[in-house]
């Protein structure tokens, strides 16, 4: 019997045609040897949505919705939707419990593109660590941000990681008590953050995150990418379905044309004018203006978190 390779991603309607991108390269890349169950964390999802997602299902590749609308409704109304954070980010703080039969899981965001074999990833080993991550390069490289996780957060910026792709431990996870001192975090305290539970995630897992090189979530910056790109991660403000010059876009449109969505990805793309583009660009320089305006407050995630 071949080994299951669990893989969660976490979505609404308004981002399953990217989702449906991201695990069509998935499945095109990854080794044969093993067997998937990819899992997609929802809070209620399209039905025809559903079904189009369900066509990439292939032996070997199992596609799973699960919707976890009586887990987080206690505590839904206090997830942030910040920027360009959806609130559906938040879910992949509850896989531990939601998969008790899992020792370890590979969780990844929508809008990245699988270039490498995944399984790699997955066997990738990690100790006692409670993650697997590559460092948030645009953190480690931009002034106000490398402020923001130092003076505001309390984490080496150099150490800061992105946690759209992250090979997560979860007997560790669960040990540390992860998921509880989230809930306790979130429901006593209210922060300002740009990145709530990525923020939250390099927090409680600190000292405890194996740093992974940025070839398994390369963001779309002038860097040089450390190893293979085996993964492309469109992590900041410009997304490929809007901007279709933007660096490494092409491969996330290779695997679009695959897609059912492809009509409605170009839509969309179309639709992108320049008022839509102007508000974005505005928006991005609002985030840096907003990092220091966090740095310079005295009422800062770091000042306020003593101890659990």
């Amino acid at each position: 019997m071949r080994k299951e390779i669990p893989i969660v991603f976490s979505t609404d309607d308004h981002y399953v045609p990217f989702l449906d991108v991201a695990i069509r390269s998935l499945i095109a890349n990854a080794s044969t040897v093993y067997e998937y169950r990819i899992i997609v964390l929802n809070t209620g999802l399209n039905e025809d949505n559903i079904r189009k997602v369900m066509q990439s299902e292939k032996p070997g590749f199992k596609i799973d919705f699960v919707d976890i609308s009586k887990q987080v409704e206690d505590i839904k109304s206090r997830f942030k939707d910040v920027y360009h954070f959806s609130v559906v980010t938040y879910y992949r703080l509850f896989i531990a419990s939601l998969f008790p039969q899992y020792d370890k899981v590979i969780y990844l965001d929508c809008d990245l593109v699988v270039l490498g074999d995944i399984s790699e990833l997955y066997y990738t080993e990690l100790g006692d660590n409670i993650l697997g991550a590559a460092p948030e390069q645009y953190v480690q490289n931009t002034k106000e941000f490398r402020l923001y996780a130092e003076k505001a957060l309390g984490v080496d910026p150099d150490g800061y990681v992105n946690a759209g792709v992250l090979l997560i431990n979860l007997k560790e996870f669960r040990k540390n008590n992860i998921e509880e001192k989230f809930i306790k975090l979130i429901s006593e305290y209210d922060f300002d953050l740009l990145d709530p539970d990525q923020a939250y995630l390099n927090y409680l897992c600190l000292g405890k995150i194996h740093i992974l090189p940025n070839g398994w979530n390369k963001e779309p910056m002038p860097l040089l990418c450390e190893g293979r790109k085996n993964i492309v991660h469109y992590a900041l403000y410009q997304k490929p379905w809007q901007y279709r010059d933007m660096a490494d876009g092409e491969y996330f449109w290779h695997y679009a044309k695959q897609s059912p969505f492809y009509e409605r990805i170009c839509f969309i793309h179309q639709s992108f004018d320049e008022a839509q583009k102007a508000k974005k660009e505005a928006t991005a320089q609002e985030i840096l203006d907003h990092a220091l305006q966090i740095v310079n407050s005295n009422n800062t995630f770091s000042q306020k978190i003593l101890s659990l």
